[in-house]
């Protein structure tokens, strides 16, 4: 459905519509089933029925009005802070967050955060860390099993977890490390069940909330552990790990540094976001990759001749054709006007990423797995958006493709890669996130055996 250019695409003053999104008059709990765990097919769905504004009721009771026309996704990214609150859009998230999560606040105090967590995602920073990551990648590819199947997506989640405890949290080797392996596999496995009790206090002194909140609380008491030891070294100038930098960005003399509780809801927010996004992508570019013999032979060579680029646009491309999150929220503060349409204070508006990334309006042919088309100029700004957009893009983007691309180079270096099942697996819901449904299933050979 085409924008009507000659008006402005986003009014924040002098409403003229009167028309309010259209969408759904299914009852809330039947909205909110369909959203969690079947969003992949109704969504297109509500975009045939209803066009590229649609109202959505989901738990916990928000009003949400899903976008998938790129000007009015531009409009809102690009829309002042104070209007377009992220952090209340992100709400859910909160139970594990932490109030203080740069995710989960907005405009002051979003903004101190971010400029506090910058440094340990700079250029430099990045650089950094790239031994440590290529390093733990490729531990990780000697050890999988030769010419058996097994689900990528697994052992990609043991890869990116290390990476966070180690890049991230910087906790050596111990029984604490020994220890928040295992409970943060715990903490982020979140399915529909938990996140109810989330919501519903009570809930967690009974099962199985309650072993959840036991490991959640005990993952607190460990990293407050390790914050208060780390603040006590004598080393932190020359350690590169996320936390001890974040314990040694300078700040303003009118401004202080961040408070314990503050590193630990924003060391859990980098888990959550980084974790389980980044091997769902590297999962996902596995799974591409396994059923395209051309497309296997030519991120091979790239492997080979230290072509990043190459390898940056396929797990680009895989991140397109199955995007790890679905959507990004922001709750508008104010009535506004989007194209034709009036939206209430209190909505959430929610850019559609899974929409746009399939338009073929945007890219052609966009069921076809095709990394050429990050190439050169690559799509059209805006209209590839996995780390959201606007300041509120996401800090960890660059790391994620850092991580995604060494670790990618790790797996193709040692390894041939194809599958037992032909037949392409779909996606399904996992919290936030869009994960293959049967985990990946790749087939490991060591090149020295396949080229025998």
């Amino acid at each position: 459905m085409a924008t009507d250019i000659t008006q402005p695409v986003l009014r924040l003053d002098d409403l003229a519509a009167t028309r309010e999104p259209s969408g759904p008059r299914l009852p809330l709990p039947v909205q909110t089933v369909l959203f969690g765990a079947f969003r992949q097919y109704w969504l297109p769905l509500l975009r045939r029925r209803y066009g590229d504004i649609v109202r959505l009721r989901i738990y916990p009771e928000r009003s949400v009005v899903l976008l998938s026309d790129i000007e009015h996704i531009r409009a809102v990214f690009a829309g002042p802070a104070s209007v377009f609150h992220a952090g209340e859009g992100n709400a859910v998230l909160k139970p594990a967050m932490g109030e203080h999560s740069v995710l989960l606040t907005d405009e002051n105090v979003h903004l101190r955060a971010r400029k506090l967590l910058m440094p340990a995602f700079n250029g430099a920073s990045l650089r950094g860390y790239r031994d440590m990551i290529a390093e733990l990648a490729e531990a990780e590819v000697r050890r999988w099993p030769a010419n058996h199947p097994f689900s990528a997506h697994a052992r990609m989640q043991t890869l990116t977890l290390e990476v966070i405890l180690r890049v991230v949290f910087g906790v050596a080797e111990g029984p604490r490390l020994d220890e928040l392996r295992h409970l943060l596999r715990r903490v982020v496995d979140v399915g529909p069940i938990e996140l109810i009790g989330w919501y519903n206090p009570r809930l967690q002194n009974m099962r199985p909330w309650r072993s959840y909140a036991l490991a959640q609380r005990r993952v607190d008491q460990l990293l407050y552990a390790e914050i208060a030891e780390r603040r006590h070294a004598t080393d932190l100038d020359r350690r590169r790990d996320v936390l001890s930098r974040l314990l040694t960005v300078s700040t303003g003399p009118d401004e202080r540094a961040l408070t314990d509780a503050e590193l630990r809801d924003q060391l859990v927010t980098l888990l959550l976001a980084g974790h389980e996004t980044t091997a769902t992508a590297l999962a996902w570019t596995l799974h591409e990759l396994a059923r395209d013999p051309a497309e296997l032979a030519k991120a091979t060579r790239a492997a080979d001749d230290g072509d990043e680029k190459y390898l940056e646009a396929v797990v680009k491309e895989a991140m397109r054709l199955h995007p790890v999150v679905s959507e990004v929220a922001r709750r508008v503060t104010r009535d506004i006007q989007i194209g034709d349409v009036r939206i209430p204070a209190g909505h959430t508006v929610m850019p559609s990423i899974s929409l746009v990334h399939a338009d073929p309006g945007h890219h052609p042919d966009p069921r076809r797995f095709r990394p050429e088309r990050f190439l050169g100029n690559g799509p059209a700004a805006g209209t590839w958006f996995p780390f959201g957009g606007g300041v509120r893009r996401c800090l960890g983007a660059g790391f994620s493709l850092l991580e995604s691309v060494v670790m990618l180079r790790a797996v193709l270096a040692r390894h041939h890669i194809t599958t037992d099942r032909p037949r392409p697996e779909r996606a399904k819901p996992r919290n936030v996130t869009m994960v293959p449904a049967r985990g990946a299933r790749v087939i490991a050979t060591p090149r020295s055996e396949y080229t025998k």
